[in-house]
């Protein structure tokens, strides 16, 4: 695909370092944040809902993220060792212990893989909803997160490790490659497989890292390289990177796996890797929204950041004397593949990004606080999402228009909540990555996709 010539590394971003009122502001923004997945997860069985205070179901890539708060929230002294290692034991045991099969209701998932949102009284399968490979991957994630976080010889923290090996250990990842070498997008009981499966560059290379790390239905190299093979090199704004429009796409694998400096053979051929390559597609979508090309009310480099997110409604309306197409819950991006844009900004597309470039990142998050106030920045952090063209009156789905203002959000989301907390984080301290560093699954998937240098060879050089 790409010439096996050695090109130069790309020099890495130079190392920032935060000034008081930043410092403080993260410390505010994290302990909110937080709040969000251990106020609403439900005690006893670890189930965290999709949002916040619309009632829902529960997500359980929601679950993943929540596992991942719990640990972050005890070394930031929220909450006691105790506290977490009750939730996540009771989390655990929920996961493994419910009843899995192929019965199209009553279940939590099969396979080892678990239904994308689950009913929040039953904990089982949220109407007709998928078996997601992908929200399984986010849930797995933060489970083996716990599983090298809690590392005690004490009997709660060795159940945790156990019941961690057992969720992982079940999921059959050989079954979802209905066509192989690749990995579906899901499954229901009513149709069977789903007519996609993961290819390009998108939100799933965890997905595939922890499939190739199984040590009971591991994928093989093949079915990474076929993933891989139909990711897009290109230029936008400036930046020449692997493009995906939507911001999540180039943080999901982040929030648990450290990929600065360290490559595959996709990255290697262009001289990056792919920690660098998620800073491009960030400073790509600050440059277009300083651009601004569709003329949004607010743009520029305090107010930017598209990703999937809630929007206002879905219809047509003039505003200031030009048509404009709004949406409801969409991928919204900007990339040189395409562009999905309606004015929609999403706080997580900034506070996810947080490591690949802090001295754009920060900044915006807290000048979005500052401008927008309690309507943008809550009790749970920020909102999803808010749009400043919107600022009339209008019948919206949902969410609040503040006249002369702009439309609001007025739900969290715990997908969008989990890469703030973590990703704010993993630049602060390194936790989640320093943590996951030591899960062998992980270290396995990553050298079976052909990653090496950085931390994964010295890793080896240790033993």
């Amino acid at each position: 695909m790409f010439s096996t010539c050695r090109v130069p590394a790309a020099a890495p971003p130079p190392r920032y370092g935060l000034k008081p009122d930043e410092a403080a502001f993260l410390d505010t923004l994290e302990e909110r944040t937080f709040r969000y997945f251990w106020k609403l997860g439900d005690i006893d069985r670890g189930l965290v809902p999709d949002r916040w205070p619309t009632p829902s179901f529960c997500s359980v890539a929601a679950v993943g993220f929540g596992l991942t708060a719990y640990p972050i929230g005890v070394e930031r002294h929220y909450i006691f060792r105790w506290q977490a290692v009750r939730r996540v034991k009771n989390t655990l045991r929920y996961l493994w212990t419910a009843k899995q099969g192929p019965d199209p209701s009553g279940t939590i998932g099969y396979k080892g893989f678990y239904y994308h949102f689950l009913d929040a009284k039953t904990g089982t399968r949220f109407e007709k909803v998928e078996l997601s490979t992908q929200d399984t991957a986010l849930l797995l994630a933060g489970v083996l997160f716990c599983q090298s976080y809690f590392n005690r010889m004490e009997a709660d923290e060795i159940e945790i490790r156990a019941l961690a090996d057992s969720i992982y250990r079940r999921v059959d990842w050989n079954w979802a490659q209905t066509r192989p070498p690749l990995v579906s997008h899901g499954w229901n009981p009513e149709e069977g497989f789903l007519p996609y499966d993961w290819r390009g560059l998108n939100e799933t290379m965890i997905l595939h890292i922890l499939a190739l790390g199984s040590p009971t239905h591991p994928v093989t190299r093949q079915t990474y390289q076929a993933w891989s093979a139909s990711c897009q090199w290109g230029k936008y704004y400036g930046q020449e990177h692997f493009g995906f429009p939507p911001l999540f796409g180039h943080q999901y694998t982040h929030v648990w796996i450290d990929l600065a400096g360290i490559q595959d053979s996709t990255v290697k051929a262009h001289g990056i890797d792919w920690f660098e390559n998620s800073r491009r597609a960030t400073l790509a979508q600050y440059e277009y929204a300083k651009d601004n090309p569709m003329r949004w009310r607010g743009y520029g480099p305090h107010m930017w950041g598209l990703t999937a997110c809630d929007g206002p409604l879905d219809a047509k309306l003039t505003i200031d004397g030009h048509e404009r197409e709004f949406h409801t819950y969409a991928a919204r991006g900007a990339s040189f593949t395409h562009v999905v844009d309606d004015g929609t900004v999403a706080p997580t597309a900034a506070g996810g990004s947080i490591p690949f470039a802090p001295e754009i990142t920060i900044p915006t998050l807290m000048a979005m606080r500052a401008n927008y106030g309690d309507h943008l920045f809550g009790k749970y952090g920020f909102v999803d999402a808010f749009n400043r063209s919107l600022d009339v009156t209008a019948n919206v789905t949902a969410g609040t228009v503040v006249r002369d203002v702009g439309w609001f959000d007025t739900d969290y989301l715990g997908i969008d909540q989990g890469p703030i907390l973590a990703m704010a984080e993993n630049f602060r301290t390194g936790l989640v990555w320093e943590t996951m560093r030591r899960n062998p699954y992980i270290v396995k998937g990553l050298r079976e996709a052909g990653f090496t240098g950085g931390w994964l060879d010295r890793l080896g050089a240790q033993k």
